[in-house]
């Protein structure tokens, strides 16, 4: 498999059918693989050859789009770059990843030209109109003047196991690391895609979440595989979304909890219809059962949960009801759609405890998560001793997340090993928390966390952010979470917030809250 071949086939199968839509840009197959082809070319006069390195710095769009092709054309490797870190942080990633060609935003000029700066980066392609002086000894052109070059010829093509991409983690607990992806892993997770969410030419795809982010990426190729259309917002804005579903006709998309969830709290959410839609797709962090139910009465489609890793492609799970519960009544329904769900085809999942034993698959005993199979990563770019760490000795990859396993095979998310709050002995998972918090009428957001404690060693603290209009005192929220959680589980703090901190993919970032950042 080379990820090359998505877009041949869809070329070749699908000339003429609506590939891309990005503002007043209107682009079909033919047209789509011309461009990428004379992108390619463009990379080429930069000296861009087979295994170089290309970071991209961008929002959602056509450019990005067609980088992730252009790449693979010339058997490149694509650097995918967070849009809010700081300059510094990318010049750390373009070091590491030693990236030779940097492709940026106009509107991220300043931060490209200070992580530029602090790498081996030699040629900036820059996809608007680029800033008045540019980096000295760095050679400089633009997406406009790209689409002119010359053709490229395709590179040998391996595939396989051939280096695709480059993902960087945070690195909030040391030096990044990058998570390598190869044609295979993509390939191989585009044709799971496809199967599992019966994706076809007649799918819109809403490129919402940001395309840096494994959370909307795989979508690139999966539906480029089979025809479908991709539509594009640059900046997540729920309102904007909502209005987007409709004029675009949008049939799937998928988002992290945090946009759902100010989705269907907008105002005007629930004043029009989504005919359009079949499918709501939620992955990236748990989601609270009060938000699903939420989704599927404004959306009026389907809703699937879906969990996975920048690791693993990035699904290894999804909330698809067997044909046989379809038949269940429509609350027992939504309890399994609420549920981290089933292994996805081609990954093999286990729930295993802390000495080697698997789970029972009762719901109740907690094991982590470890999985294998061919989307998952080979390891970190040049970093072979976390990259063993990562794996158990029988090829596992241990994802780090905690879960318990049911009778159908299917597994609920209880937390992160490093969000579990220990106080006073106990475990507390603080999804369990917020499920409650997020039920309380005036909530619009709520993130819980553990703060240190002199006596307990940590006590439970939650992070809440209010609908509009709406009051609430910590009082009332102890006091509605005293009807639903044992009294070791409340939040013994609140903290009300104007906006929860988030990561570049929109997740909320509890290691801000702990660190007693993002204060109202």
């Amino acid at each position: 498999m080379h990820i090359r071949a998505l877009l041949a086939r869809a070329a070749h199968l699908y000339p003429d059918h609506p590939a891309a839509v990005d503002g007043a840009l209107r682009l079909d197959y033919r047209q789509l693989a011309e461009r990428v082809a004379r992108l390619a070319g463009a990379l080429a006069e930069h000296g861009v050859a087979e295994g170089d390195r290309v970071a991209v710095l961008a929002h959602n769009g056509v450019p990005f789009f067609e980088l992730y092709f252009a790449c693979a054309h010339l058997d490149a490797v694509l650097v995918s770059l967070n849009t809010r870190l700081r300059g510094a942080d990318l010049g750390a990633i373009l070091a590491d990843a030693g990236a030779t060609v940097l492709a940026c935003d106009a509107d991220l000029a300043a931060a490209g030209l200070e992580a530029i700066a602090a790498s081996p980066v030699r040629g900036v392609l820059w996809l608007g109109p680029p800033p008045g002086c540019g980096p000295a000894g760095v050679r400089t052109s633009t997406y406009t003047a790209a689409l002119q070059a010359p053709p490229a010829p395709p590179g040998p093509g391996r595939g396989g196991d051939q280096l695709a991409h480059l993902y960087y983690t945070s690195g909030t607990t040391g030096r990044a690391k990058g998570v390598m992806l190869s044609h295979r892993n993509v390939g191989a997770h585009a044709l799971m895609t496809v199967a599992e969410l019966q994706l076809s030419e007649r799918d819109v795809w809403g490129h919402f979440a940001p395309m840096f982010h494994l959370a909307d990426a795989w979508a690139t190729f999966a539906v480029t595989q089979v025809g479908g259309c991709h539509v594009f917002a640059p900046r997540f804005e729920a309102g904007a979304a909502l209005d987007a579903i409709v004029a675009h006709g949008i049939t799937i998309t998928n988002l992290v909890p945090t946009m759902l969830n100010l989705m269907v709290k907008h105002e005007r959410a629930r004043a029009q219809r989504y005919p359009s839609l079949r499918a709501i797709l939620s992955g990236g962090a748990p989601i609270a059962p009060e938000v699903v139910r939420a989704i599927v009465a404004v959306f009026g489609c389907d809703y699937v949960q879906t969990y996975g890793m920048t690791e693993t492609s990035p699904f290894l799970t999804m909330s698809l009801l067997k044909a046989a519960m379809r038949a269940w009544p429509e609350p027992a329904q939504m309890v399994m759609r609420s549920k981290t769900g089933r292994p996805v085809l081609g990954v093999e999942l286990r729930v295993a405890r802390d000495d080697g034993a698997l789970v029972a698959a009762d719901e109740r005993e907690v094991g982590e998560i470890q999985v294998r199979g061919e989307t998952i990563t080979q390891g970190y770019w040049r970093q072979p001793e976390v990259t063993a760490a990562t794996f158990t000795a029988d090829g596992f990859l241990r994802t780090g997340d905690l879960a318990v396993l049911d009778a159908e095979g299917y597994v609920t998310i209880v937390d992160r090993k490093k969000d579990v709050i220990n106080t006073g002995g106990e475990k507390v998972y603080s999804t369990e928390v917020e499920h409650v918090l997020y039920a309380h009428p005036a909530v619009l957001e709520a993130a819980a966390f553990g703060l240190p404690d002199a006596v307990w060693g940590e006590r439970v603290a939650a992070a809440v952010v209010l609908r509009p209009g709406c009051r609430a005192t910590a009082d009332e929220l102890t006091a509605f979470c005293r009807e639903h959680l044992a009294s070791f589980k409340l939040p013994r703090e609140f903290r009300f917030l104007d906006a929860l901190p988030r990561t570049g993919s929109g997740k909320i970032a509890k290691r801000f809250l702990r660190d007693g950042q993002g204060e109202a």
